[in-house]
């Protein structure tokens, strides 16, 4: 069972067993903790060193400047730092409050990305949300400090996230602002001082307001449409009355709606139900939307299930190629994860698998060249259609896939297997791409604990998930009624842009 992270892709290193938030470290202690995350790093971890960050030169200098003991969160929030720079975003440690900095004191109002800017908002008196002040609608400083670099502070965890998705968790956690004074190194004072903008960020006015304890904090802006499945347990999409309103047929567009990318074990009456309306839709629709904005991943049961009506039954794809870090050659174990993942090796395929496979290598140019001595052979990710065909049951429309910036995991592995596919295009904005196929490690003393990627995926571009994600073919950005939850602006403008064609 995985219950679903809010909006911050999962990790880690970062999150305490019990332990009380002034604990103590003595260097000893630290040192050991550094040299066991080193080791580990240097044995498993799949993205080190690929970026060009040196991981050594910020734990060398880290530990020469050490008094004889540090508090843990402080060495913590050191971690954070240090590992987020590695771009393995399933390392990337949502866990800044895991190792309990300070989060009492919080500002009023509620913050929400829209295009590049921050708009503050508030509640009506019948709970709807308003722009607080019309005239000057924009978040343009906090205490003086431009929002920008506010926000280049703010979500250390995420520096290597694609822009869109670092750009929406930073203004999500701007009301956290007694954990973001602690990461400003700054005092926190009991008043804050907004400045707020116009439109085009000329005229300003200011706002002096005071923080709030947890009582009275509201609620962190997210999607109207994801707020619905924020609790929602993968088991729970086994239920028919959370199945029902996630799939439609209207004025002749399907629509299926993805929260999670859920396993089949868990969640057998999804399956099929996705096989079922794919089988009603065939005569009934003209094009399919497929929406996996907000999907924090899961499993890739869904992707290859819907590949059996979105892939032609005479085609093969190769959608995804992967190298595993590990002894080689690649133990038992480790071959069985990749092959949950439906990753397989070049002798693992057949006549015409492998003919495709090496037509695919002939032209594929990967960002980074890795170290045969420390990484498998390429496993690939194919779509045979052959294979996966539902006999007569090809959905030949149009079909396109919605998307957005906490497209994550397996949900982003979804968007990108699909990507370049014909009759698919891509809708949205880029994904927060990554797939890690990751490890537990488990700091001895700290009890700081997280994961580590240990395998590197690759999309067909060459480019690998984590740090880049997937870019649309169709950008559709959410607008500012988006944003009050006044309409779904991105799904309603695609369903525009069908009936025009």
């Amino acid at each position: 069972m995985r219950i679903k992270n809010l909006i911050i892709p999962l990790f880690c290193l970062v999150t305490i067993h019990v332990q009380a938030q002034d604990n103590w470290l003595t260097k000893k202690q630290i040192t050991e903790d550094v040299e066991f995350l080193t080791k580990t790093l240097n044995e498993k971890s799949s993205y080190a060193y690929l970026n060009g960050f040196d991981f050594n030169k910020d734990f060398e200098i880290y530990l020469t400047s050490l008094k004889d003991s540090t508090r843990l969160k402080n060495f913590g929030l050191f971690i954070t730092n240090t590992l987020a720079k590695i771009g393995d975003r399933h390392s990337a440690l949502n866990g800044i409050r895991g190792y309990s900095l300070n989060e009492s004191l919080f500002l009023p109002f509620v913050y929400a990305p829209v295009n590049d800017k921050v708009v503050v908002l508030n509640y009506d008196q019948d709970e709807n949300l308003k722009i607080l002040n019309p005239r000057f609608p924009y978040l343009k400083k906090i205490d003086g400090l431009d929002i920008d670099k506010f926000l280049q502070k703010t979500r250390p965890e995420d520096i290597k996230a694609p822009k869109e998705t670092y750009f929406t968790l930073a203004v999500r956690d701007i009301r956290d602002i007694q954990k973001n004074y602690i990461l400003l190194d700054k005092a926190l004072p009991k008043e804050i001082e907004l400045t707020l903008s116009d439109a085009v960020l000329q005229n300003d006015t200011v706002l002096v307001v005071p923080v709030k304890d947890k009582s009275e904090r509201q609620r962190p802006w997210d999607e109207k449409f994801e707020r619905d499945y924020l609790f929602i347990k993968d088991e729970d999409f086994n239920q028919p009355e959370n199945i029902a309103g996630l799939f439609s047929l209207d004025d002749n567009i399907a629509y299926i709606k993805l929260p999670e990318m859920v396993s089949k074990d868990e969640a057998p009456l999804l399956f099929e139900k996705v096989n079922s309306f794919m089988k009603s839709i065939q005569n009934d629709s003209e094009a399919l939307i497929i929406d996996v904005r907000a999907n924090g991943g899961g499993t890739r049961d869904l992707l290859y299930e819907f590949a059996k009506y979105l892939i032609h039954p005479d085609s093969i794809h190769i959608v995804n190629v992967v190298k595993q870090r590990g002894p080689l050659p690649l133990p038992k174990d480790y071959k069985e994860s990749l092959h949950s993942r439906f990753l397989y090796s070049f002798s693992e395929l057949d006549d015409r698998e492998q003919k495709k496979a090496t037509e695919f290598l002939k032209n594929f140019e990967p960002i980074y060249e890795l170290d045969e001595a420390k990484y498998s052979e390429y496993y690939f990710g194919l779509l045979n259609g052959e294979k996966l065909s539902t006999e007569g049951l090809y959905y030949n429309k149009p079909i396109y896939i919605l998307a957005n910036e906490k497209t994550f995991s397996a949900a982003s592995v979804f968007v990108s297997a699909f990507k370049g596919i014909p009759n698919i295009k891509i809708v949205g904005v880029t994904t927060d791409g990554s797939s890690g196929n990751s490890d537990w490690v488990d700091l001895p003393n700290s009890k700081l604990f997280g994961k580590i990627s240990t395998m590197v995926s690759f999309q067909k571009s060459g480019k690998v998930l984590d740090g880049y994600g997937t870019t649309p073919d169709i950008k559709i950005e959410r607008d500012m009624n988006q944003v009050l939850w006044q309409s779904d602006t991105q799904l309603e403008k695609l369903r525009a842009l069908i009936k025009e064609k």
